[in-house]
């Protein structure tokens, strides 16, 4: 294919995701055409009303030689378009050393932030950036040793890495800044993992601060082993730790070299821990698994068929959000997974193969689907206890404890309020999470206000991040803080995971003086690739409201057990609401939560989970060890 025919293909491709899959392309073949290249990159790099193509023009001219780079990315640096001034600092890496880049790269990598990450790495690429070293690891051999217990039992040693929380093994901090439902899922299923014969050790690792203890003495034993990457200066959330990318790099690789033998690490999502980790990963010869989720494409492709997003204003979409890295940055974790994970999706195929560019026949080969799950025992236990309690029996401290913190929180409500039941929401305090829409669809409309009162769960209300404040912002907007309680409206900030569950019980049943039974729960969420917090509602018995976008849609049987809406319509939002609020409380509604529970016990639980994954890491190890030996 000639450079012509593929800009052409670029700007001809019917969809802008199908456009940034043939930027490879354009550049493979600026790479053999060499600086004949350069004309029509230069007009391409030229047109204002292209973007997306402008953006696939500076990686090809990149591509297609020293000159090509020098004449036309080389000016972009100085003087381009800020979107085009990203991307010829991340393109130059492709091209040999330039070396009248080098001052400006170190300007920009100086500044700091996306662009100063991206002229970094083209530095380190260049060799002009010093880089702490790999420690030498020894080569992988066909009959690995493997953690052993005191009863000789071996078992492969899995690490998993969410970076932007902090995580603990009792789930603390669940509900506060980052640390939403993947913490959540990670401890459980760590846990979980260790009940599968083929797992010995799981260590989970987030973040943590300078000065962190690596001097572990009990590293190398069985079990489940919480580790953090120690992060210089003060938290950043996903979207503004980019530039971490070398500190984190840093800290996994002193991690998992002290770790001794990893078999196999897990990877989620495109983001810097995840850039950091696959790096390491193949310094270190450790195989990877990639969960595969389609993130920002489904994004991109939402925007677009809205007619939010185009080929005229993609640059600053993609400047802003880092759109095409991320894309790109998530089709090389891919390649260089030993194994895909993907989840359950309404329209898998197509989704597979629209948005992701993988052909579905592979799900038989190198790809699986695997739900996610969650832990049922504290659910299990909650929908024991409770009723009990109700009935004047005693039950367990932790359960007791719970429910004594969600009645001092609905203490707040005028009684005339008392009487209501409650619709419950659990989550991070963040856009994507919906909470602010959910307020103003409840608020906004006065007959469903008037029939229920709605609780908040999540967040840092007393030092909130910069995600929490916009949320609180904005709810406040809806209803000052302090009118909230008189007008129905709890913000009961972030809980304990446990203490979570045993609330999901009390709002089917009721709280004696201050709610009635019937409540509900709702995931308001922009987008929810599975839905952790829905499964746990659903196993509570709980009616529930989810979006229609995503994983939910293929365990919400819509009318039955809940209802699927689009949950960025806050006047749908609030017509849902009511549906459930009817469904709980008409006839039937024993056995819809029976027919929930089971359906969320049979498929969904966290060592069904378990189980699958254990199977994977399996054959990933014994294929890859094969492959060394």
């Amino acid at each position: 294919m000639s450079v012509q025919e593929a800009l052409e293909a670029v700007r001809q491709a019917p969809t802008l995701l199908a456009g940034l899959e043939r930027i490879e392309s354009l550049t493979m073949a600026a790479q053999a055409a060499g600086p004949k290249a350069a004309p029509p990159l230069s007009a391409a790099i030229d047109d204002a009303d292209d973007q997306l193509t402008a953006i696939a023009a500076v990686h090809a001219a990149a591509a297609a030689g020293p000159a090509s780079a020098a004449e036309l990315v080389l000016p972009l640096l100085e003087s381009g378009p800020a979107f085009l001034r990203e991307h010829a600092a991340w393109a130059l890496a492709a091209s040999p050393r330039l070396p009248q880049a080098v001052t400006t790269l170190e300007s920009l990598a100086a500044d700091g932030g996306f662009t100063g990450t991206l002229a970094e790495a083209t530095l380190e690429a260049w060799g002009d950036l010093r880089v702490e070293a790999a420690e030498p690891r020894a080569p992988r051999h066909s009959h690995p040793e493997r953690v052993t217990d005191s009863d000789g039992a071996t078992g492969l040693t899995v690490a998993q890495l969410f970076l932007h929380a902090d995580i603990d093994g009792s789930l603390l901090y669940a509900g506060q800044g980052d640390t939403g439902g993947i913490a959540t899922l990670l401890v459980h299923l760590g846990d979980a993992l260790l009940a599968e014969q083929a797992v010995g050790r799981v260590l989970t690792l987030s973040r943590g601060r300078p000065g962190s203890d690596l001097q572990r003495d009990d590293l190398d034993r069985p079990g489940h082993h919480y580790l953090t990457v120690p992060l210089p200066g003060p938290i950043l959330h996903a979207p503004d730790a980019w530039p971490l990318r070398l500190p984190v790099r840093n800290g996994l690789r002193r991690i998992l070299s002290a770790a001794g033998r990893i078999d196999v690490l897990h990877l989620r999502m495109a983001d810097v821990g995840s850039w950091a980790a696959a790096e390491v990963a193949r310094e270190l010869g450790i195989p990877t698994v990639l969960t595969l989720a389609p993130d920002p494409h489904a994004l991109i492709a939402a925007r677009e068929a809205s007619g939010a997003l185009s080929r005229a204003n993609f640059g600053a979409a993609d400047f802003a959000e880092h759109l095409t890295f991320r894309v790109r940055l998530l089709r090389d974790l891919a390649r260089q997974a030993a194994h895909l994970v993907v989840f359950p999706r309404p329209d898998l195929a197509s989704d597979l193969r629209d948005l992701l560019h993988l052909d579905p026949d592979d799900i038989a080969s190198g790809v699986s689907v695997v739900p996610e799950g969650i832990d049922l025992a504290p659910l299990e236990r909650a929908a024991r206890d409770v009723p009990d309690d109700m009935r004047g029996i005693a039950v367990p401290a932790g359960t007791a404890d719970a429910l004594m913190s969600l009645d001092a929180v609905l203490a707040a409500l005028p009684a005339e309020r008392r009487g209501l039941p409650l619709v419950i929401t659990v989550g991070r305090l963040h856009r994507v999470k919906g909470m602010a829409t959910l307020v103003q669809a409840w608020a906004d409309d006065p007959a469903l206000a008037d029939r229920c009162n709605l609780l908040v769960v999540g967040g840092d209300l007393t030092n909130p991040t910069d995600d929490e404040a916009d949320q609180l912002t904005r709810i406040d907007a809806v209803i000052p803080r302090a009118e909230g309680p008189s007008r129905g409206l709890l913000l009961a900030g972030h809980r304990p995971n446990g203490t979570v569950a045993v609330w999901l019980a009390a709002i089917r049943h009721g709280r004696p003086g201050y709610a009635a039974p019937g409540g509900i729960y709702v995931s308001a969420s922009l987008k929810e690739e599975f839905g952790i917090a829905i499964l746990e509602a659903m196993a509570s018995g709980l009616v529930v409201v989810a979006p229609v976008e995503g994983g939910p849609a293929t365990y919400v049987d819509d009318r039955v057990t809940g209802f699927l809406v689009d949950t960025a319509s806050p006047p749908a939002l609030a017509g849902a609401i009511a549906s459930a609020l009817d469904l709980a409380s008409a006839p039937g509604a024993d056995q819809r939560a029976e027919q929930a529970r089971r359906l969320v016990t049979e498929r969904f639980s966290i060592q069904t989970m378990a189980s699958a994954l254990a199977t994977i890491y399996s054959e990933v190890t014994h294929d890859t060890s094969r492959n060394q030996s």
